[in-house]
């Protein structure tokens, strides 16, 4: 049998992406393909569920099975999904806007109930897709078309909302660095329950330009210049680390996903009916 690689799940066809040149979009969704492939994934069997914005246009490149939905409510229906056919592999597509602030109260309950979900949120700092506006990632200070005078909010930590909501697998990388977005995947893809893997991808088209970073170059450069390890950051003071992007895997413990505790409720129920 050949090797799967992560063009057997790639729908080249479709080439090039919609994305704007130099947007990390493509480095992310070929980690996603690339981690399939190191599972060997049955496309079949596998559900990749998006919604709205521009990274919830991936699902036209992943040659699965593949739902789109509306803005903020991916896993609410990567949750039905899931439920109804447990034998499904299912990962979930969103931005920051569409996972985190939109669709916020979806996020917390998903890793509240410990889903068998994989979800992978591309976080590029604002709505890119509708011109910019900044969203719940924005960081403080930040110049966006709706915050012109500089972001007054602290942004959510993605991972840490997650980890507090109960999600038993929390991880962050960077599109600086795609192979260890591959593992990062990969290991979530690989464990029971709710995963929960951030990118960290800002927008080249609205957010770097408004904030003097020019280029997609500049970008990367950017990305890497303010990222540390979770294992460095333990070593500094909080102001060192205070608007980094902490990188790596911040829980990963065991913990019973939702549908198998709902599908033993069911089956205690029918027995004591039957008793």
């Amino acid at each position: 049998m050949n090797q799967l690689t992560y063009r057997d799940y790639l729908v080249e066809s479709r080439l090039p992406t919609i994305w704007c040149p130099g947007c990390g979009n493509g480095i992310v969704l070929k980690a996603i393909l690339k981690a399939f492939a190191d599972l060997g994934l049955d496309r079949k069997k596998t559900v990749a569920v998006s919604g709205i914005g521009c990274w919830g246009w991936a699902d036209d490149y992943i040659d699965t099975n593949a739902f789109h939905g509306t803005h903020g409510r991916a896993l609410a229906f990567a949750t039905g999904i899931k439920l109804a056919n447990p034998e499904l592999t299912v990962v979930v597509l969103m931005g920051d806007g569409d996972g985190a602030t939109i669709g916020g109260n979806h996020l917390i309950h998903a890793a509240r109930r410990n889903v068998d979900l994989t979800a992978v949120v591309v976080n590029n700092f604002n709505y890119g897709m509708t011109g910019g506006q900044y969203s719940g990632t924005t960081p403080l200070g930040s110049i966006t078309s709706t915050s012109l005078l500089g972001h007054v909010e602290d942004g959510f930590d993605l991972c840490a909302l997650a980890a507090a909501s109960g999600a038993p697998f929390t991880a962050r990388g960077s599109v600086a660095d795609g192979e260890d977005l591959r593992t990062l995947i990969r290991t979530g893809l690989s464990r029971k329950g709710f995963s929960f893997v951030e990118a960290v991808s800002a927008c080249t088209t609205h957010y770097g330009k408004r904030n003097g970073i020019k280029t997609p170059t500049e970008m990367f450069q950017w990305i890497r210049k303010n990222s540390v390890s979770r294992e460095r950051a333990a070593t500094l003071p909080e102001e060192k680390v205070r608007g980094m992007f902490v990188l790596g895997v911040f829980s990963d413990r065991q913990s019973e996903d939702y549908g198998t505790r709902y599908r033993k409720a069911a089956e205690a129920a029918v027995k004591e009916a039957q008793a």
